[in-house]
């Protein structure tokens, strides 16, 4: 029985935010008060206008557009990037060297190992 009811519950909460998120689709979509009262939609509107673009018109992009957009994505978070400074980046890159060569020595080892263990058991010699 409370299987039944935590199925029931997830599924009214499950309804209540696919609701929350249509009505947060209209808001955006219709124009508010103060936009229709501005000078650019006084007179004749056509109500076969389109809504404001929302992320999803924005994925509706074709071509040169999608391209400037993704670019000047990149462009805005590269500048909200911190870069490392000079003594920071050489630290790292020591830190990465250091690594590289204990980790290429350790396998480097238990490669001989294994070869010489091959070696010793098959008697063959490479």
């Amino acid at each position: 029985m409370a299987k039944r009811e935590r199925n029931k519950r997830s599924a009214r909460k499950a309804r209540q935010q696919e609701r929350a998120r249509k009505e947060a689709a209209q808001a955006v979509a219709a124009p508010s008060k103060d936009e229709k009262s501005h000078s650019l939609f006084k007179g004749k509107q056509d109500k076969s206008s389109k809504p404001k673009a929302t992320a999803i018109a924005k994925a509706d992009r074709k071509g040169l557009a999608v391209v400037t957009g993704y670019l000047g994505d990149v462009r805005q978070e590269m500048r909200k990037v911190t870069w490392p400074t000079a003594a920071e980046m050489r630290s790292y890159s020591f830190a990465v060297i250091v690594t590289l060569i204990v980790f290429g020595v350790a396998i480097w080892l238990v490669d001989t190992g294994f070869v010489a263990g091959l070696v010793q058991y098959t008697g063959l010699r490479g």
